[in-house]
């Protein structure tokens, strides 16, 4: 029983936390390109209930692409500063890579652009956040 509640203990990482900050980045970014052309008071209702989506989008991606780096990777002698280290600059340039993509393969849609921008902004703030508990 020591072991297991051990092990939970080891990885455990405020989730919760980080998943709501970062929709909540996710949202304001979203908002303020997505919604600078022609945003009226009409658009307002849309932007409460466009918080679910993004928050569901944001704790997929946060769980499983980043996550699972830490929960595989963490153990005594590698610890979350380390594994930030080692795998942030390959994630940071795949996502980066693949968000760009996203952005120039659809042109000057800005909801399309906000959608990417806040992808990439939010998934490496999490990094950060994640790197930072102890």
């Amino acid at each position: 029983m020591t072991i297991l509640s051990s092990t939970i203990k080891k990885h455990r990482m405020n989730l919760p936390s980080n998943i709501a900050k970062s929709s909540l980045i996710a949202a304001f970014i979203f908002w303020i390109i997505g919604g600078a052309d022609d945003f009226n008071s009409v658009s307002i209702p849309l932007v409460f209930i466009s918080y679910v989506p993004i928050f569901i989008s944001c704790a997929l991606t946060i769980i499983l692409t980043i996550c699972p780096c830490f929960w595989l990777a963490e153990n005594e002698a590698f610890g979350k500063k380390e594994i930030f280290k080692m795998y942030f600059p390959y994630y940071c340039i795949v996502c980066f890579s693949l968000c760009c993509y996203g952005i120039f393969s659809i042109k000057n849609e800005p909801f399309f652009i906000g959608f990417f921008v806040s992808i990439f902004i939010t998934t490496m703030q999490s990094w950060i956040w994640f790197a930072k508990e102890s």
